[in-house]
């Protein structure tokens, strides 16, 4: 059985913050740690440094979400870049090769000839990789982030359904209790004023 000991020291407590940034529930972090949810909830009431450990790793994950939902709402636009491998100029090697070995032999004084070579020819490089294209590419914005960003942030304007507040007072209808007659006999007078 887990010991809150043993989650509220500082490398533990880290782990908790690296569980709840990478987007785990109490009740797996709970799982993790071998215990119950109802627990983990004890914990974070009596412990203020499991509950702190906690809300920074959600917070953190949720500002990089609400990051990343406000860019593709925006849209944005990426580079690609493509490369090529190509050789080095043998002379161009050579050279290198030569200055690594200098370099090499001065901090292994002890080594042997064939050692110093060795590590030339293992740390020179004899390619190199050559930007050949670059594009830039737009990523359109996202209707559907957009909405569920508005809806959130601004709800009262971006919600579905809208509520409309009517203010005065409510008449009764004057005519509602009368018979036929009784109307045919008003609508008479009105015709003769």
């Amino acid at each position: 059985m887990a010991k809150y000991r043993d989650w509220i020291k500082k490398e533990s407590l880290s782990k908790l913050e690296d569980w709840a940034r990478d987007g785990l529930i109490d009740e797996q972090i709970a799982r993790n740690i071998g215990i119950s949810p109802s627990t983990l909830y004890e914990w974070k009431n009596r412990y203020p440094e499991i509950s702190e450990s906690l809300k920074r790793g959600k917070l953190i994950a949720d500002q990089e979400i609400e990051s990343a939902l406000h860019r593709r709402a925006k849209g944005y636009v990426t580079v690609d870049h493509q490369y090529k491998i190509v050789d080095i100029p043998q002379e161009i090697v050579e050279v290198k090769r030569k200055q690594y070995e200098n370099r090499w032999k001065l901090k292994h004084p002890d080594a042997t000839l064939e050692d110093v070579k060795d590590a030339a020819i293992l740390h020179v490089r004899t390619t190199k990789r050559v930007e050949i294209f670059q594009s830039e590419h737009e990523v359109p914005s996202d209707t559907t982030a957009a909405i569920f960003w508005l809806k959130n942030r601004k709800p009262k304007e971006w919600r579905d359904k809208h509520e409309t507040e009517l203010s005065g007072e409510v008449r009764t209808n004057p005519y509602a209790g009368l018979s036929t007659e009784e109307l045919r006999k008003l609508a008479a007078e009105d015709d003769t004023t």
